[in-house]
Protein backbone atom coordinates (compact mmCIF):
# COMPACT_ATOMS: atom_id res chain seq x y z
CA UNK A 1 0.00 0.00 0.00
CA UNK A 2 1.45 3.34 -1.04
CA UNK A 3 1.10 6.73 0.49
CA UNK A 4 -0.53 9.90 -0.75
CA UNK A 5 -0.38 13.54 0.23
CA UNK A 6 -3.33 15.35 1.76
CA UNK A 7 -3.11 19.10 2.10
CA UNK A 8 -5.28 20.87 4.66
CA UNK A 9 -6.05 24.52 5.16
CA UNK A 10 -6.90 25.47 8.73
CA UNK A 11 -6.90 28.58 10.82
CA UNK A 12 -4.01 29.37 13.13
CA UNK A 13 -6.00 28.72 16.32
CA UNK A 14 -6.86 25.16 15.30
CA UNK A 15 -3.29 24.47 14.21
CA UNK A 16 -1.98 25.72 17.56
CA UNK A 17 -4.40 23.47 19.46
CA UNK A 18 -3.28 20.50 17.35
CA UNK A 19 0.37 21.36 18.00
CA UNK A 20 -0.26 21.46 21.75
CA UNK A 21 -2.13 18.16 21.79
CA UNK A 22 0.49 16.48 19.62
CA UNK A 23 3.32 17.82 21.79
CA UNK A 24 1.70 16.44 24.95
CA UNK A 25 1.86 13.02 23.35
CA UNK A 26 5.36 13.49 21.96
CA UNK A 27 4.08 13.39 18.39
CA UNK A 28 4.26 15.56 15.31
CA UNK A 29 1.07 17.28 14.19
CA UNK A 30 1.03 15.03 11.13
CA UNK A 31 1.26 11.85 13.23
CA UNK A 32 -1.38 13.13 15.65
CA UNK A 33 -3.85 13.92 12.85
CA UNK A 34 -3.25 10.57 11.13
CA UNK A 35 -3.70 8.69 14.42
CA UNK A 36 -6.94 10.56 15.08
CA UNK A 37 -8.28 9.80 11.60
CA UNK A 38 -7.35 6.11 11.86
CA UNK A 39 -8.98 5.83 15.29
CA UNK A 40 -12.16 7.52 14.02
CA UNK A 41 -12.25 5.22 10.99
CA UNK A 42 -11.83 2.16 13.23
CA UNK A 43 -14.60 3.35 15.58
CA UNK A 44 -16.96 3.80 12.63
CA UNK A 45 -16.15 0.38 11.14
CA UNK A 46 -16.46 -1.29 14.56
CA UNK A 47 -19.87 0.29 15.19
CA UNK A 48 -21.05 -0.86 11.77
CA UNK A 49 -19.92 -4.41 12.59
CA UNK A 50 -21.76 -4.29 15.93
CA UNK A 51 -24.92 -3.02 14.23
CA UNK A 52 -24.76 -5.76 11.60
CA UNK A 53 -24.21 -8.43 14.28
CA UNK A 54 -27.18 -7.16 16.28
CA UNK A 55 -29.36 -7.22 13.16
CA UNK A 56 -28.23 -10.77 12.39
CA UNK A 57 -29.10 -12.00 15.87
CA UNK A 58 -32.25 -9.88 16.10
CA UNK A 59 -31.06 -7.87 19.11
CA UNK A 60 -32.04 -4.52 17.64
Amino acid sequence: MGTSVLSLRMDGELLERLRERAARRGMSVQDYVIRTLVRDDFDERFQTAVDETEKFYGVT
